[in-house]
């Protein structure tokens, strides 16, 4: 791969990698700091709907020279004469020749579908950390990229990209993949939102979103990132919701398999989550019935198999991500994309709702998400979170039902409802 000595070639030429970045909350900051340490690759935009934000994360980089821009000409202007760029507005980044790729960190899918969307049609690679949004567009996105001749990809360092790296290391050894899973550090709380009290107060302790925070407790999140990886992998959740079992490291091997070989599972070729003590880890369980294979397995790693345990006991979010922005720039390669769509997580009422109501985003009081099968979602009708945002209520909904497409009036006019309903013609 070489990549270091690729950017360092680049630093080189005085030709580093220019990033932006749109969100500079607590992900968007993090990753800031990262790409600022290195070499071949440099910060020159950051953008966030609070411009003071993106202003706080220049400063704390230690630039003084940081100029608010309202226009693409503006921003070209200064980014000339060497300063620093912030803007409100995340599309200028998109029109920008000094710009080589932008990360969104922000977690809306409209606006990561609005973003990616027109870096694609600009062909300037664009790297997510919003995986909301590829999960309700990232095979449209995918797609329409390698049209354009450029990348779509999901970021590495979050459990999607980790797992995904996990699933090539595994094939590329000769393993069927049984399971691929992450750890999750809590019990799922389906009532948790982003006005519930404990979430107000451990948010702040965290200087996180309260927001995404129980986008987190209440499981989203997790459904989310597995949905991600089944649809770049082919796998698919075995139940609705995936399992989600109390298993221990050591224990992953023998209980994330087929029921017929003492596990849990009904199938093969599943994602799922364990709430025991895997976190902040990834895992895949891999099989295999070669006898030359296991006989090398149980010499160098001790296990009889024939499932083994792959583990990754770490994923570093926005840490990592550089690696996928030098990959897409430099080498032109996806850490993760959505190859087909096998899977949507859906919302599933936390409270009793009313006809008329407003539907609230991801990590609001009236619904979480659950990953289904694709084929169950387009059987059933049911909303795909990545559009509920203000559907308003047709219908009453108890707590605890999925909510259907048939029961919600969709906001038609967001861009990424525009781009879900051109995917499903794909389709």
């Amino acid at each position: 791969m070489e990549l270091v000595s690729k950017l360092q070639g680049l630093q080189n030429m005085g030709k580093p990698v220019r990033v932006g970045i749109v969100g500079c909350g607590q992900m968007g900051t993090g990753m800031a700091h990262a790409v600022n340490r290195i070499t071949g690759m440099r910060i020159d935009c950051l953008a966030d709907i609070n411009v003071e934000l993106a202003i706080k994360a220049f400063k704390s980089m230690g630039y003084t020279d940081i100029v608010a821009v309202d226009s693409v000409a503006k921003a070209q202007k200064a980014l000339e004469a060497g300063s620093k760029v912030v803007t409100d507005n995340a599309m200028i980044l998109v029109e920008l020749d000094n710009i080589d790729a932008n990360v969104d960190v922000t977690g809306v899918t409209d606006i990561g579908a609005k973003l990616a969307y027109n870096s694609i049609m600009n062909r300037k690679p664009i790297i997510m950390l919003n995986v909301e949004t590829d999960i309700t567009v990232g095979y449209y996105l995918n797609q329409l990229a390698r049209k354009m001749n450029t990348v779509y990809t999901v970021a590495s360092g979050d459990e999607p990209g980790v797992c995904k790296m996990l699933y090539e290391q595994a094939r590329l050894m000769g393993f069927e993949v049984v399971t691929l899973g992450k750890g999750k550090n809590n019990v799922i709380d389906y009532a948790a939102s982003k006005d519930t009290p404990y979430i107000l107060e451990e948010a702040a302790g965290k200087a996180m979103s309260p927001k995404m925070l129980a986008a987190f407790k209440d499981g989203t999140k997790t459904m989310v990132e597995m949905c991600a990886v089944a649809n770049a992998t082919g796998m698919v959740p075995d139940v609705e919701g995936m399992h989600g079992a109390k298993v221990e490291i050591e224990d992953l091997a023998s209980k994330f398999i087929p029921r017929e070989d003492g596990g849990i599972l009904s199938q093969r070729g599943v994602v799922d989550y364990s709430t025991g003590k895997v976190a902040p880890g990834v895992f895949a369980i891999v099989y295999t019935d070669d006898k030359k294979m296991r006989a090398d397995m149980k010499f160098m790693s001790g296990k009889e198999g024939p499932y083994y345990l792959q583990y990754r006991p770490y994923h570093l979010c926005n840490i990592e991500t550089p690696q996928s922005i030098a990959e897409a720039v430099v080498l032109g390669e996806r850490t993760i994309t959505a190859s087909e769509v096998h899977a949507d997580v859906v919302c599933k009422a936390k409270r009793d709702l009313k006809a008329g109501q407003k539907l609230s985003d991801i990590g609001g009081s009236d619904w979480y998400g659950v990953i289904i099968r694709h084929e169950d979602q387009r059987q059933q009708n049911y909303l795909p979170i990545g559009i509920a945002s203000n559907a308003v209520l047709k219908t009453d909904i108890k707590m605890g039902e999925n909510i259907k497409l048939d029961q919600v009036a969709v906001n038609s006019d967001s861009f990424v409802y525009k781009l879900y309903e051109l995917q499903k013609e794909m389709l």
